[in-house]
């Protein structure tokens, strides 16, 4: 660039609404984390594209599948409640007074930025976010491991990018099920008996084995 020059900047919109989803969508799921688990439940660290979100938090035993599922219907249940999302500028003082959550180590100014969905989350949030939480349409956790002692991860995706993965799983399940000519449903229950036959048959010739030495 030279001074003087002319330049015209613009902005990817679809780009930037698909971000705007998956960061409201971090907002709730720390909500859901907090009332599934339990108020230790702290932010340990998050990322938002727009393609997917990841979402690190304090806890110190793995999530069950009962428990991602119940997070997963809690925040489902506040995007299709299809809240009005509030942004506010407030005194630190006064948003810390309203309950608005802060991440524990990081510096504010004497203004901040309160991100509020009624009921459900308000916490002090300088990005983009939804005008109403029916914007994200769909949320769909991916996947839940550790990254370090007393830290897990969710990472998640939401609207087009929860579809995809969606259909990549009934399109894995199909598959299985047509390799055991069964209907997909039974996928589960026919590759249960399918183990427990495997796991005879390995006995059985470690047995022969064991006899013929």
């Amino acid at each position: 660039l030279s001074e003087g020059a002319a330049v015209s900047a613009s902005v990817d919109v679809d780009r930037r609404r698909r971000i705007a989803r998956n960061h409201t969508a971090t907002h709730l799921l720390q909500a859901a984390l907090r009332k599934a688990l339990g108020d230790h439940v702290k932010q340990a660290g998050s990322h938002v594209e727009a393609d997917r979100l990841r979402f690190d938090f304090t806890h110190f035993t793995g999530v069950t599948a009962a428990e991602l599922t119940t997070i997963e219907e809690e925040v489902n249940a506040a995007v299709w409640a299809d809240h009005t999302v509030h942004k506010e500028e407030k005194s630190l003082e006064q948003a810390v007074a309203s309950g608005a959550m802060a991440i524990f180590g990081e510096k504010y100014g004497d203004r901040v930025r309160v991100i509020t969905v009624p009921g459900v989350s308000s916490e002090l949030c300088g990005g983009i976010h939804v005008g109403r939480s029916g914007e994200i349409g769909f949320f769909k956790i991916l996947g839940e491991g550790s990254v370090a002692s007393g830290v897990r991860r969710i990472e998640a995706a939401t609207a087009e990018g929860a579809y995809r993965s969606v259909l990549e799983d009934e399109r894995d399940l199909a598959a299985v099920a047509s390799v055991l000519k069964i209907g997909p449903r039974e996928a589960a229950s026919r590759a249960e008996r399918l183990a427990e036959q495997v796991k005879g048959l390995e006995k059985e010739v470690a047995d022969l084995k064991a006899k013929l030495a």
